[in-house]
């Protein structure tokens, strides 16, 4: 029985039994409610209307007295009056209880009573006629007692038929009592039966259904979940919705052991494929360098042996051609002296000849007892398996390699064989490709030298000849063939030189292809960082927001958390930079631009910005300037600058307590020359930086200046830092032409010297300036950002007699946002919100011209460059095309700011341009100029 049906029967039985059960109550309280209507509507009512006819017929029987008796002649008329009134009501109550009579008895005392009351109501009538007439009291008398024995009679019999329907109510009403007991002990029965009834059901329906469950549960608390190979099945009992499950549970388990069993196979398939990519790549590491054919065939077969397991090896290579073509064994691996294997063998010859005639391997398992080949300082050992396999460079086997193993060779281990010999013929044929060219060379000098012996020679013949005419048809003759000689030299020379050239366009093409790879590393780069900036760009601007203690409402432990985030994206900001600058100098593609600079502005322009560094630490800052330091000086300021910045940065990092000081001087160029040429500068600058913190062990000071290199990992688990600063520092101080060196012991401290010279004519014999990567360029080609904080106020004019309302430029001025990064929207959204300005968003360039079609008041666009469908670019030539657009500013923004964009946005039709990540300032004041103007 399904679990479905079973809940269906029990509670089908519980709601049965409950029916019966009202059922009975409802007909027991209606024979009850019968009962009770019996009671009081009908016995009540007759034995009522006795009483009633009883009363009147006593006061009929008092006022007859009366009227015989004591009335004067106006109460004996009011008396027979009510007599009658009595009689008439009398009748009519009679009327009424013979009509709602049933039972036999009673219709015959009410026919009795109607029978003696008719009687006593003509002995009445007579008494009333009587009284009326005025007879005698005599006949009175009699007529009253007559009057009196007919009433007693009929008193006897209301009272009799009174009794009878007290009686007949005394027994409905004893009927009713045990029909309401009988009702109460029915329902007490079927409550308990009814209870016994759903107790039964509901155990039956618990029992048959856990008992199913539990044994579901019992299964799948025992599989092994770690384990999956094999799940144990729940047997099948019912075909009800449990044992639906117990079939899917099992069809489940049964694909589960399927997937386990393919993911199996394909991790060991992956591992294998892993094993055998990892070793080809160790042997054509190998490869490389490697110029002459015994060298690779000695490195080759010991490299190949042990990863095939080998025990001992071979490595036969082609000598010769036609008749004359053998295989010589170059090198072997763990052979046993000179007479360890065959030394040569040709085409055909036993089965290793036989595998190169075919150009196929062969692997023997089945070894002969008395085949030994392998030894050991104990003695010799029976190989397990032998393969034999041919290298061939197309179309041709050009090598063979044998190889024999004390156990035997696993199929992994001979699809490693085959993948690594498809590469070694290639390899082969390059190695001798160099030999015969460097053969060639060799030849081509002894030729060389040979003819300039014979051009000597030549000449030497020449005079003897002059001496000795006769000899001279001989010479003649000599000289004939030594031009002959000379002319094949000649055309053996231009071969080689042919073949030189195609080993040059080789490398040509490699150089092609390092440049390629070059490109193709910048233009990651370049990426990496328009994907970097985009999110940063948006944490910048929300964090500056939040971060504003008059324009807030958040806490200050909230806008602390908000400068908090502002600075770690500042920092990573200036990560970002510092990788690109560093990845320009690696490819030698960091523009450098030689101008001059003010050289005296120098130590104020520390002390602003270092100042309050030393004063937070409560260390000393000095700067001392020699007066023979030029004031002019001619380099690249940016680059100088980064250098200076980067180096009192480690400096107050690293210093506790102290002091921190800087020594400005002119170089001694004999100094100078110890580290770096010195050709080409008008003078030298020396700049130390000292300072008295923890130092730099001897064996790290070349360490700390290769990238993301500090002195050991606690120093930078301690002060943090991601290690670039120096290396970036020593990089730019090479590019202007000078050096970074330290001197430093660990706990006393360190000094950093850098040596700049001041080249006015920059470097002549490289050009003006280096060209920068356009694939490459950081967001400072076109908005360079200053390395020093200048501290320069917000581009705002205040003068006087100029309208207030300039002070707010952006009330009521709507702008609209071109971005796909709702990030971006997002930010700029509440940032300008902020100020007052009216928001309008676009996500493409299609978007942004349908807003303007419909006529929106646009004061000015910030527009995104890089966009799906249409980019900026496309969609700035395109309002521009609009002649009402001609004056409506817009502002191009960019995270992938390559050399030239800000030249390429302002021909599409750009007003201005602003790299991301944004400065909200800096925004807000290019803003402030376009909707002033």
């Amino acid at each position: 029985m399904g679990f479905r049906k079973k809940q269906m029967v029990g509670f089908g039985l519980i709601l049965l039994f409950l029916a019966i059960l009202l059922s009975f109550m409802m007909v027991t309280l209606n024979n009850l409610k019968s009962s009770m209507t019996e009671i009081v509507e009908n016995r009540y009512e007759k034995v009522q209307a006795s009483m009633e006819i009883r009363q009147l017929f006593s006061r009929s029987d008092r006022e007859i007295l009366f009227a015989a008796n004591d009335a004067n002649k106006d109460e004996r008329a009011e008396s027979l009056e009510i007599i009658n009134e009595n009689h008439s009501l009398i009748e009519s109550k009679i009327a009424g209880l013979s009509g709602s009579l049933q039972r036999v008895k009673a219709k015959q005392l009410l026919k009795e009573f109607e029978t003696q009351y008719a009687s006593y109501s003509i002995t009445e009538a007579e008494i009333i006629q009587k009284i009326k007439s005025g007879n005698s009291s005599d006949d009175l008398s009699n007529l009253m007692d007559d009057q009196r024995e007919k009433r007693k009679k009929v008193i006897s019999t209301m009272d009799e038929f009174k009794d009878y329907q007290e009686g007949v109510m005394k027994d409905t009403l004893s009927n009713s009592k045990q029909t309401y007991e009988d009702m109460i002990g029915f329902v007490i029965f079927a409550v308990i039966l009814s209870i016994l009834v759903i107790s039964v059901t509901v155990v039956w329906m618990i029992r048959s259904t856990s008992k199913d469950l539990q044994s579901i549960t019992k299964v799948i608390k025992n599989i092994d979940f770690k384990n999956l190979s094999v799940v144990p099945r729940i047997p099948v009992r019912t075909t009800d919705e449990i044992g639906d499950i117990a079939r899917s549970f099992n069809d489940m388990a049964e694909s589960l052991e399927t997937y386990n069993r393919k993911e199996k196979d394909f991790t060991d398939k992956i591992s294998e494929q892993n094993w055998i990519q990892t070793r080809v790549a160790d042997i054509a590491t190998m490869y490389q360098r490697i110029v002459d054919v015994e060298v690779l065939a000695d490195r080759f077969i010991t490299r190949l042996a042990p990863m095939m397991g080998a025990s001992i090896g071979a490595f036969y290579l082609k000598r010769g051609e036609g008749e004359d073509m053998r295989f010589v064994k170059l090198a072997s691996f763990a052979g046993d002296g000179e007479d360890s294997g065959r030394r040569e063998f040709r085409m055909g010859e036993g089965l290793i000849g036989q595998c190169a005639l075919e150009k196929k391997s062969k692997v023997i398992d089945d070894i002969p007892e008395d085949f030994h080949l392998v030894t050991t300082g104990l003695g010799e050992v029976n190989p397990k398996s032998i393969v034999i396999a041919p290298v061939v460079f197309e179309d041709e086997v050009v090598a063979m390699v044998e190889l024999a193993s004390l156990e035997a060779f696993t199929k992994l281990q001979k699809h490693f064989l085959n993948q690594v010999l498809d590469t070694l013929g290639i390899t082969i044929n390059n190695v001798e490709g160099r030999m015969e060219i460097e053969r060639l060379l060799q030849e081509s000098q002894a030729q060389t030298e040979e003819l300039q012996a014979q051009s000597e020679e030549l000449q030497s013949q020449s005079e003897e000849m002059q001496a000795q005419s006769e000899e001279l048809q001989t010479q003649a003759e000599e000289l004939r063939m030594i031009n002959e000689q000379l002319e094949e030299r000649n055309r053996e020379t231009e071969e080689k030189s042919k073949e030189l050239q195609v080993a040059k366009q080789n490398l040509e093409k490699q150089a092609e292809e390092l440049k390629l790879s070059s490109k193709y590393k910048s233009e990651f780069m370049a990426n990496m960082s328009h994907e970097l900036r985009t999110p940063l760009n948006s944490i910048l601007i929300l964090s500056e927001m939040l971060s504003d203690p008059n324009d807030s409402k958040l806490t200050e432990e909230q806008q602390e958390f908000a400068r908090v985030i502002n600075s770690s994206g500042q920092d990573l900001l200036t990560l970002i930079n510092d990788i690109l600058d560093l990845s320009k100098v690696e490819v030698g593609k960091l523009e450098v631009v030689f101008d001059e600079m003010n050289m005296s502005e120098l130590p104020e322009l520390l002390h602003r910005n270092f100042d309050h560094v030393a004063k937070k630490k409560n260390i000393d800052f000095i700067i001392e300037k020699d007066k023979n330091v030029p004031d002019i000086f001619f380099t690249d300021e940016q680059r100088f600058q980064q250098i200076l910045k980067n180096l009192l940065s480690n400096a107050f990092k690293f210093t506790e307590k102290g002091y921190v000081s800087v020594q400005i001087k002119k170089a001694d160029e004999e100094n100078v020359a110890q580290w770096i040429q010195t050709k080409g500068a008008s003078n030298w600058v020396e700049i130390k930086v000292k300072d008295t913190g923890i130092g730099i062990s001897k064996e790290k000071q070349t360490l700390i200046f290769e990238a993301f290199q500090q002195g050991d990992g606690a120093t930078m688990r301690k002060y943090g830092g991601t290690g670039l600063g120096l290396s970036i520092c020593r990089e730019f101080a090479k590019l202007l032409g000078g050096w970074v060196i330290v001197d430093s012991e660990e706990g006393q401290g360190s000094t950093f010297t850098l040596f700049i010279p001041s080249m006015p004519e920059g470097f002549k014999n490289v050009g003006e300036a280096i060209a920068a990567s356009p694939e490459v360029a950081a967001a400072n080609h076109d908005e360079p950002a200053a390395p020093f904080d200048s501290h320069v106020e917000p581009d705002v004019l205040i003068m006087d007699g100029i309208n207030q309302n300039m002070a707010k430029p952006f009330c009521n001025k709507t702008v609209l946002v071109v971005d796909d990064d709702h990030r971006n929207i997002f930010a700029l959204k509440n940032a300008l919100k902020h100020e007052g300005m009216e928001i309008l968003t676009a996500e493409n360039g299609y978007e942004c011209l349908e807003l303007l079609e419909k006529g929106n008041d646009i004061d000015v666009i910030l527009m995104d460059i890089m966009m799906p469908g249409m980019d900026g670019y496309e969609t700035m030539t395109r309002i521009r095309e609009q002649s009402k657009f001609e004056n409506l500013p817009i502002i191009a923004l960019t995270a992938k700011a390559m050399k030239g964009d800000r030249e390429k946005c302002l021909k599409a039709g750009a007003s201005d341009y602003v790299s991301k990540p944004l400065k909200l300032d800096q925004l807000l004041s290019v803003l402030r100029v376009w909707l002033t103007n």
